[in-house]
């Protein structure tokens, strides 16, 4: 290891931090653009069906929200984020984790995630350096930060970064950007789906009730191309492991929200992750020593 090398680890942690400014948006507004996007689309079928009254048909569009309009708010008193109040980690520090506005606490998540971000960018600089596939472990990196907290706060997966990430899977490994060879990723999509979507209808067809979402087999499949078939058992055995024991602490302090559930997905993004930083043999051999097999 050479001091190019931590050097060069250093800027793309620096990167990450911006990322992960930019993903805290992500996790925020995308959950929102696609409500919107359902509420239009619930109101284009009424209107063409004529189930809307004439005053319903003439509302006013609804004002731009997207990634990069409007600029972020304060969500207490309007207040508008200045730049310098938007600095990864530093701005939090400077403000003393406040809304300068209104004083109002600002979540701690915000400059957690950023640190996380740009934990993972440094990790994959230092395993890859400067390289290609660095480049998509980090954007790899990225989509399951945000994934995780966006189905942990709202249960959804969007497709706007499952499939973006599936493909871009499929695409690394024809690039050789990744060590799995365009076959095993192929097979590697295809079982991970399938796999989760039968889990799916067994437990419907023995229950009556929905033990996941789709976005959890479309998420299983994106980690089947970038890891490979072989790699799913390990992934799916290691997000079981962390959600039992995450669902059962959870339920011992009752904490579980509406409907005692706990969304998959963030454990099976954990998985990913731990495969990325760890490789899939040394989540197994954790999971035997752990459980003292």
């Amino acid at each position: 290891m050479t001091g190019s090398t931590i050097a060069d680890a250093v800027l793309i942690g620096v990167l990450g931090l911006l990322i992960g400014s930019f993903l805290n948006v992500v996790i925020h507004r995308l959950p929102r653009m696609m409500e919107r996007q359902w509420e239009a689309e619930c109101r284009q079928y009424a209107q063409d069906a004529g189930l809307l009254a004439p005053a319903q048909q003439e509302a006013a569009a609804p004002a731009p929200f997207n990634l990069l309009t409007p600029r972020s708010r304060c969500p207490s008193c309007g207040h508008e984020v200045r730049w310098y109040e938007n600095i990864p980690v530093l701005s939090y520090l400077g403000l003393r984790g406040r809304c300068s506005g209104c004083g109002t606490r600002i979540s701690v998540r915000y400059p957690l995630v950023e640190l996380a971000t740009a934990a993972l960018f440094y990790a994959c600089a230092m395993r890859w350096g400067w390289s290609a596939a660095t480049l998509a472990w980090c954007g790899f990196s990225a989509a399951l930060v945000a994934l995780t907290l966006i189905d942990w706060d709202t249960t959804l997966l969007p497709d706007d970064i499952t499939l973006p990430l599936l493909w871009a899977g499929l695409l690394a490994s024809t690039l050789h950007w990744t060590q799995v060879a365009p076959t095993d990723a192929v097979i590697g999509a295809a079982a991970g789906y399938l796999s989760l979507w039968l889990v799916y209808w067994g437990f419907k067809l023995a229950t009556g009730k929905e033990g996941m979402g789709y976005g959890d087999f479309k998420l299983f499949a994106a980690l089947g191309a970038w890891f490979g078939w072989q790699a799913l058992v390990p992934i799916i055995l290691m997000a079981s492991v962390i959600g039992a024991i995450v669902g059962i602490a959870m339920k011992l302090a009752s904490s579980l929200r509406e409907g005692k559930y706990v969304p998959f997905g963030p454990f099976l993004a954990g998985g990913g992750l731990a495969a990325m930083l760890w490789g899939p043999g040394r989540i197994m051999q954790l999971i035997f020593s752990t459980l003292g097999l």
